[in-house]
């Protein structure tokens, strides 16, 4: 693992397909290990066909964006992330338990979240959004 690493949220995966930005900084700091749980991937999936139909795009492109997208990223399963389940459910509370495999992802990696959503704030690992995350990429 690099000195810098990530572990995105699903919302994160899904702005890289809809945009330009986080695309690009995943394209442009690939000395930076960006990590995605399995289950982020799938919560991805599931989101991204009605945010582009909705948006009038066509899903298939999507999908076939969030595929290549994957060359970028590092996906962890539960054997990296499954021993801090527990934990991860407790530090989340009632906010979205869904969300768990994020977190036990950054506990067990002992890296920051880069998301958009404020549920991980307050966890004890740090959160950096996508209009601040280049600074912690650039230190």
């Amino acid at each position: 693992m690099s000195n810098r690493a990530l572990v995105l949220d699903a919302n994160i995966l899904i702005r890289a397909v809809l945009g330009i930005r986080v695309r690009r900084i995943l394209e442009n700091y690939d000395s930076v290990s960006f990590f995605v749980p399995e289950l982020a991937l799938s919560e991805a999936r599931e989101h991204l066909a009605t945010l582009v139909t909705r948006r009038g795009g066509d899903p298939s492109k999507a999908f076939r964006l969030l595929e290549a997208m994957l060359g970028l990223v590092d996906l962890v399963g539960p054997d990296v992330y499954g021993e801090h389940e527990t934990e991860a459910r407790k530090r989340l509370g009632s906010r979205d338990p869904d969300d768990w495999p994020i977190l036990a992802s950054a506990l067990a990696l002992g890296c920051p979240i880069w998301t958009e959503d404020t549920d991980f704030f307050g966890c004890g690992v740090a959160t950096w959004t996508s209009n601040n995350v280049e600074i912690f990429l650039g230190d």
